[in-house]
């Protein structure tokens, strides 16, 4: 069962605009959500205090929505409420992430609905950057960029090659001609190189620390951060990286920097991979994590830095669950 929210406001105060506005606004949560008429389980809703010549309930029930419970109440007066306004919390047999509908000039309520919004995660590897993200985007029902996916790419291009990664020219060529597209399948994101799907193998250790070298190439990150700002531009989404903040999105409004100590890091990073089957051992990968923190901050081009107007979290003792409600609590308050 879900619960899917929605609200809608009416123009006057009018049996026909309540029944108007209600249909309207019951219609499009079955459509977003693909309801059934037996999907419906119960619809709640609610009107503020200058809407009474039509119980709201009542309208859903002439729209045809007879089938569930119905429950109407009436809002207490609040100063600053939007007025004319109805809401709705439907509860539905589903197992689609829910969709939420904010009409008229309930839209007001959920600017982030209603507008393309971006959202700046960044901190050094092994914060959480990537779990929270995808996290993040299922709770505000957007997609999430795995930016640093794109980078491994690149390096996996260039092991395949042959490619010497400390030859600037033998980089640059590859990147020129790179055949690099990010796809999205069942809420998953996916890598394509040359048309494979290698979303699996750019995740091993060897990618892993090439990546950090190759992105530090001024036309690698150029072409990347051209890719990336379009993705942005166009929808919605949670990007997360090491320089979101601070380079490829500055101007975004919700920035967030993540960081824990390298110890908590490695070892989240040495579960991971054991229960992935590597036998790498705990030391190693604190190593590569320290050496990865010293070349991804003193890089020349785009290191990590946390933006001056990013809220930083320390995520050492939280699970990610509880990062990502703090990061939407912390959006929401924004909104």
């Amino acid at each position: 069962m879900k619960a899917i929210r929605g609200a809608t406001t009416v123009n006057c105060d009018s049996p026909q605009e309540i029944r108007e506005k209600v249909k309207e606004l019951l219609d499009r949560i079955a459509a977003a959500n693909k309801l059934t008429a037996d999907s419906f389980i119960c619809i709640m809703l609610s009107s503020t205090g200058d809407i009474r010549s039509l119980y709201p309930a009542k309208a859903a029930r002439e729209a045809g929505y007879s089938g569930c419970a119905l429950y109407s109440s009436l809002e207490p007066d609040m100063e600053g409420a939007l007025p004319l306004c109805i809401r709705v919390m439907v509860l539905a047999e589903t197992c689609n992430s829910p969709k939420h509908i904010y009409l008229h000039g309930a839209a007001a309520l959920r600017k982030d609905l209603s507008r393309v919004i971006n959202i700046a995660l960044d901190g050094p590897a092994g914060s959480g950057k990537s779990t929270v993200s995808k996290l993040i985007a299922k709770k505000l029902d957007i997609l999430s960029l795995d930016t640093g996916a794109m980078y491994r790419a690149v390096a996996l291009k260039c092991i395949r090659e042959g490619v010497d990664y400390a030859e600037k020219s033998q980089v640059e060529r590859i990147i020129e001609n790179i055949d690099l597209r990010v796809g999205y399948k069942d809420g998953r994101q996916l890598t394509l190189l040359d048309g494979e799907d290698v979303s699996g193998e750019i995740r091993t250790a060897q990618v892993s620390m090439l990546a950090s070298y190759v992105s530090a190439y001024p036309s690698v990150r150029t072409k990347m951060v051209s890719l990336q700002r379009e993705i942005a531009k166009s929808m919605s989404c949670v990007l997360d990286g090491r320089d979101i903040g601070t380079n490829v999105l500055p101007d975004c409004p919700f920035k967030f920097f993540l960081t824990a100590a390298p110890e908590i890091r490695a070892m989240r990073r040495f579960s991971e991979d054991r229960l992935k089957g590597s036998a790498q051992s705990y030391e190693q990968i604190l190593k590569d994590i320290n050496e990865r923190d010293e070349q991804d901050r003193n890089r020349a081009v785009a290191p990590l830095k946390c933006a001056q107007d990013a809220v930083v979290i320390d995520t050492s003792e939280m699970t990610a669950e509880e990062v990502a409600s703090l990061i939407c609590g912390k959006i929401q308050e924004k909104i």
